[in-house]
């Protein structure tokens, strides 16, 4: 009997004493909430709350899921294709495939500077356009021009390669 009488009073104390936390506890997220509402935008879009700072598009009046910033996505883009290219162009060409064969060698033909047309092994000029395709041989020691047909430096006597 007075179990009863006392475990109401204390449920009552328990809810009185609850109430008063979870109306502390309110207040304190309302004041929260208000400080730092003028900081989000609700987008008239999509609905959304986002961050006037870095989530909203000024110009547009949206959030940037919605209008993106236009010079940021290009620049994105443009890198983005950079990237692309880039993988392309390191893709090893069909022709090269083939090097790994054992006649790698006779696959390999050179062509004119010039001209583009194809030449004979050790050719000198061009037979087409006439280029002269040898140039000129310098030391690896000084850097001085070598006469063809040398094979020593004439400046500083090292060997010609």
């Amino acid at each position: 009997m007075l179990g009863g009488v006392f475990g109401r009073a204390a449920d009552a104390g328990d809810r009185v004493h609850d109430f008063a936390w979870e109306k502390a506890h309110d207040e304190a997220f309302n004041a929260a909430v208000a400080e730092l509402k003028p900081d989000f935008i609700q987008c008239p879009r999509c609905s959304a709350w986002v961050c006037r700072r870095s989530c909203w598009n000024t110009k547009r009046g949206l959030c940037k899921e919605c209008a993106p910033d236009l010079g940021v996505e290009m620049s994105a883009a443009q890198a983005s294709r950079s990237v692309e290219e880039i993988w392309a162009h390191a893709a090893m060409a069909e022709e090269d495939k083939h090097l790994a064969k054992e006649n790698w060698r006779e696959t390999i033909v050179a062509t004119c500077p010039n001209c583009g047309k194809p030449l004979a092994q050790n050719a000198k000029f061009c037979p087409e356009c006439g280029t002269r395709l040898q140039g000129a041989v310098h030391c690896t020691e000084c850097g001085a021009q070598i006469p063809s047909g040398a094979k020593f430096c004439p400046e500083c006597g090292a060997k010609a390669q």
